[in-house]
């Protein structure tokens, strides 16, 4: 079965040789380092329209050719309010890429504009994240997979830093609070962002970006995003600093509590004080 001059097997091919080391191995280091995939499983595989995504995507139905046990995928692209244009790019995607994928629409971008004008993301993205799971849910999913990688986490950790004052990452996994027997996994964590736009680039692949009305009056007005500005930040950094990437991220498995002022614990505060004085 051909798409074009493309075999089917083409894109899932290159994955397991030409970018086997820096994409499939790391995909597969993830699962097993975090223990984010178990016998019996249902993953409801979120597809978002981006590189990350779809590349996730791909990464799952290349396991289920080779994984050791058996477990089951649902492929789900949600569709928020997206304009024809970007929406036509994400179906031809799919179809291009052979993804067995299910679409459900809803308007979430045109509520969350509505209620927040001025910042709907934060809105927008909890949104999204109720509607997944309620998805998930419906399809009889217990995980749900997110393709955040490693620059996402990298990232989110230092604009905690610098823009909320706290220390925390994005984890490899979470148990979900609303939705009981759910867990929310991120299966990419060790792929850098440079390689999977190397094996979209390989394919001649275009996705979308975020796409939403918001971002794209932002980019009208030039608007920088806090993510773009840590990304620039950190790339200032590695030019003085070369490991500051993997330091970053080796910081939030590092954290010495003895050398800190404080820490939250299932929310509650902690302070060094409270057994400095046991500690003499």
């Amino acid at each position: 079965m051909t798409d074009g001059n493309r075999n089917i097997d083409e894109f899932e091919k290159s994955l397991s040789t030409t970018y086997r080391r820096v994409l499939w191995s790391r995909f597969v280091k993830g699962l097993k380092e975090y223990n984010l995939l178990s016998p019996g499983d249902k993953v409801c595989v979120c597809i978002s329209g981006g590189k990350d995504s779809m590349l996730m995507a791909k990464l799952f139905m290349l396991l289920q050719r080779h994984s050791d046990f058996d477990f089951e995928v649902e492929f789900l692209v949600m569709n928020p309010g997206y304009n024809k244009k970007n929406f036509d790019l994400i179906k031809k995607n799919i179809k291009t890429l052979h993804i067995p994928a299910k679409f459900i629409k809803t308007d979430i971008f045109e509520i969350a504009n509505l209620r927040d004008e001025k910042s709907p993301c934060f809105l927008c993205a909890r949104m999204r994240r109720g509607a997944l799971y309620n998805a998930a849910k419906e399809l009889g999913c217990n995980k749900i997979a997110l393709g955040h990688h490693y620059d996402d986490v990298i990232e989110t950790t230092l604009m905690n830093m610098l823009n909320s004052g706290s220390f925390q990452t994005m984890l490899p996994k979470l148990h979900s609070t609303n939705f009981e027997g759910m867990e929310l996994i991120r299966p990419m964590y060790f792929i850098r962002e440079k390689d999977i736009k190397c094996w979209a680039r390989h394919h001649n692949l275009e996705f979308i970006q975020c796409a939403c009305k918001f971002t794209e009056k932002a980019k009208e007005t030039a608007l920088n995003s806090q993510r773009a500005f840590t990304k620039e930040l950190i790339q200032e950094l590695k030019k003085d600093i070369p490991q500051v990437e993997q330091n970053i991220f080796k910081s939030a498995e590092n954290v010495t509590l003895d050398m800190i002022l404080g820490y939250k614990d299932k929310g509650i505060s902690h302070s060094f004080l409270d057994d400095y004085d046991n500690k003499k």
